[in-house]
């Protein structure tokens, strides 16, 4: 019979689930240089169909959310909430999507921070 020429390696990685899509992640006892930093995906992209509405609504495209949520096929109340990214203090969105810092808080809270004052606002989603 042949020597048994099979090696078997073992690296220690943990499979865990963010946002919907897997990320592998090294042992605990391994320190990474820098951790993995950056956006929610979902919020990039909540904040872009915001204001896509909100042009949309703007030009006289659509007239009530109403009329949006049925288009989209999206309750009036999703719709509602999701449309109120689009007043979101410029220093936030800029700090959100240009540096791409992720939010301390999450995409439903971030819609109601909206209705906050402008100065009040980057504390509540970034600290």
């Amino acid at each position: 019979m042949p020597a048994n020429d099979t090696i078997r390696v073992h690296i220690p990685l943990t499979v865990r689930k963010r946002g919907g899509r897997p990320r592998i992640l090294p042992p605990k006892d391994i320190e990474t240089s820098d951790p993995p930093q950056g956006q929610d995906p979902r919020v990039l992209c909540a904040m872009g169909r915001a204001w896509a509405w909100r042009q949309r609504m703007e030009r006289g495209e659509i007239a009530t959310i109403a009329d949006l949520a049925a288009e989209q096929g999206l309750s009036d109340r999703n719709v509602s909430r999701l449309l109120r990214l689009a007043w979101l203090a410029p220093d936030v969105l800029e700090r959100l999507v240009v540096c791409r810092e992720p939010c301390a808080i999450s995409l439903y809270d971030l819609c109601f921070v909206a209705s906050l004052p402008w100065d009040e606002q980057p504390a509540r989603v970034f600290d």
